[in-house]
């Protein structure tokens, strides 16, 4: 999709001007604001819609922002530097071990990237824009998505209506001010977006009410943090959130939406039962950022950068050094079906529809699925090498050239790589999921489980699926394990750790000195936005 370039110029958001990049959203000027400078309304709100679903997929397809304050500040992900790679001045490190500081460019863009899409989606929405009802249903729908972004990660959303007047700065809104604008725009999409039934293919691309009823289930489950994120305060989630959580859920599977057999099949650009909104970014970061530079012809390889911890790969079934799969993926080593494994060859190349021949072989068809350990294969059954001409091992530890752990100094084949789509389907198709149902599924367990209720049931209908051992009586700690399993790398480990309370305790190579730090909970608000707009102030800590 070709994402136009709009131009926002109004005074009270001059630190948002200036920030280049290529999915930045902007209007020009003479679409809104007339020769007094006031905003007269967007000529062709529908395209600036469409324009805003662009933008938004562009910052959630990217591998650093947003994406890494997500995942990289958790347990899940880490970036190593081997060598000359991945050692951005620290970038990388100092997100894992909690010791970012206030000019980090992971923390400065997802803020004025996402403020940005919400005042669009205001001036869409404003009355002189003439927007239609779907308009303004998914232009609410976007809005919501954008604050909540700001509220999850920074705990301060700054505000201004589209006709303010240009000296005016943003109101600011905190806690429940805050999530009760965002379930208000939640209520007016729901109201206005259209029913899209599972398996709809591009249709799930725009909001449909089940995204709507997705994303308030998602802040009613956390409205007891957001509440509360400036005192450090957790509070206590209210009975009456969790039974909206569960009927919102409901009304989702009224729509269709169901848990599914073939987990990674799930990843692919087909057809699936639990795709409730997917945005046409291609998953071609989520592929290479992990791989070695030899593991595939595809797109020259990987980038040999995004790993993860041997804690949370033996947080599934299986054996823990190994990882191995047929070539059908049956698995080998006693693991369960969502930790994947490598295949010791590739597939023969049978013309199946996504699949690209190589030499009588389907292209990336050596790489595995999931959780990647031990000796990786090239098609025709050989070894891969790293570039050094050693057998290529991924190893469970981050070590350095003395064997020490570390995180620096690191060589081609430390640690467990994670993949969740996978090249043999396309290397840059744009098919990357935001919302799914098991993650509904799976809310809606928590909030029976936050109301006294039992989710052992809930939770092993998925893991029947998934074909893992059924669990006993299921607490909290185990439905979040639960919930790392399912859902790994697809961007919710930082707000469900902070849920579960797990978000401050230790983890391998996280600063000690960070452990149980509460400033860590939210992101510093950037400098210059705190220069721009006064109503603004740092969070507690920074």
């Amino acid at each position: 999709m070709k994402r136009n370039q709009i131009k926002i110029y109004l005074l009270s958001f001059a630190a948002l001007v200036g920030a280049s990049s290529c999915t930045d959203l902007e209007v020009e000027l003479d679409d809104a604001v007339g020769g007094t400078g006031e905003f007269e309304g967007l000529a062709d709100p529908a395209s600036a819609v469409t324009q805003l679903y662009g933008s938004i997929s562009g910052q959630l397809g990217d591998q650093a922002n947003v994406y890494a304050m997500r995942e990289v500040t958790t347990d899940a992900l880490l970036i190593p530097t081997r060598g000359a790679d991945w050692g951005d001045n620290g970038r990388w490190r100092k997100l894992h071990q909690h010791e970012w500081g206030l000019q980090e460019t992971d923390i400065l863009t997802p803020f004025e990237q996402f403020n940005q899409n919400q005042l669009v989606a205001t001036q869409i929405l404003d009355p002189l824009s003439s927007p239609t009802p779907l308009d303004v249903a998914e232009a609410s729908f976007l809005r919501a998505y954008s604050m909540w972004t700001i509220l999850d990660l920074y705990g301060q959303v700054p505000f201004r209506e589209a006709t303010a007047p240009l000296n005016d700065f943003p109101t600011v809104l905190t806690g429940a001010e805050a999530v009760n604008f965002i379930l208000a725009d939640l209520d007016t999409a729901i109201q206005g977006l259209p029913t899209v039934a599972a398996g709809a293919g591009d249709d799930l691309e725009r909001a449909s009410k089940a995204a709507a009823r997705f994303l308030r289930a998602k802040v009613l489950l956390n409205r007891h943090i957001y509440d509360n994120q400036l005192t450090g305060g957790g509070g206590t989630p209210n009975p009456a959130d969790m039974a909206e959580v569960i009927s919102l859920v409901d009304a989702i599977t009224g729509d269709g939406f169901a848990l599914q057999q073939g987990y990674f099949e799930i990843f692919q650009n087909s057809t699936d039962s639990e795709t409730i909104w997917f945005t046409p970014a291609a998953v071609g970061n989520r592929i290479f950022n992990t791989l070695h530079y030899n593991s595939t012809s595809i797109g020259g390889g990987g980038w040999n950068g995004f790993s993860t911890l041997a804690e949370y790969y033996d947080l599934f079934e299986g054996d823990p050094n190994s990882n191995a799969v047929e070539t059908d993926l049956t698995p080998l080593d006693g693991q369960e079906e969502r930790r994947g494994g490598v295949p010791s060859e590739g597939l023969p190349f049978t013309d199946r529809e996504g699949t690209e021949d190589e030499d009588g072989f389907e292209v990336g068809s050596n790489v595995g699925f999931g959780f990647l350990i031990g000796q990786q294969y090239n098609l025709d059954g050989s070894a891969v090498n790293d570039r050094q001409g050693a057998p290529l091992q991924f190893s469970r530890e981050f070590v350095d050239g003395t064997g020490a752990p570390n995180l620096i100094s690191n060589n081609e084949q430390t640690g467990i790589r994670v993949i969740k789509y996978n090249p043999r389907f396309g290397g840059f198709t744009g098919h990357s999921i935001q919302f799914r149902y098991a993650d509904a599924h799976l809310m809606r367990a928590e909030a029976m489980l936050r109301s006294g209720g039992n989710a052992t049931a809930m939770v092993n209908e998925l893991r029947t699926i998934r074909g893992a051992a059924p669990l006993g009586d299921v607490n909290e700690a185990e439905l979040a394990d639960e919930r790392a399993r399912e859902l790994f790398v697809e961007g919710w480990r930082r707000n469900d750790m902070i849920r579960f309370g797990q978000y401050l305790r230790g983890w391998e190579f996280k600063s000690s000195a960070e452990t149980g730090n509460a400033t860590r909970l939210l992101f510093p608000i950037p400098l210059p936005q705190l220069l721009a707009n006064p109503n603004l102030t740092q969070n507690p800590g920074y």
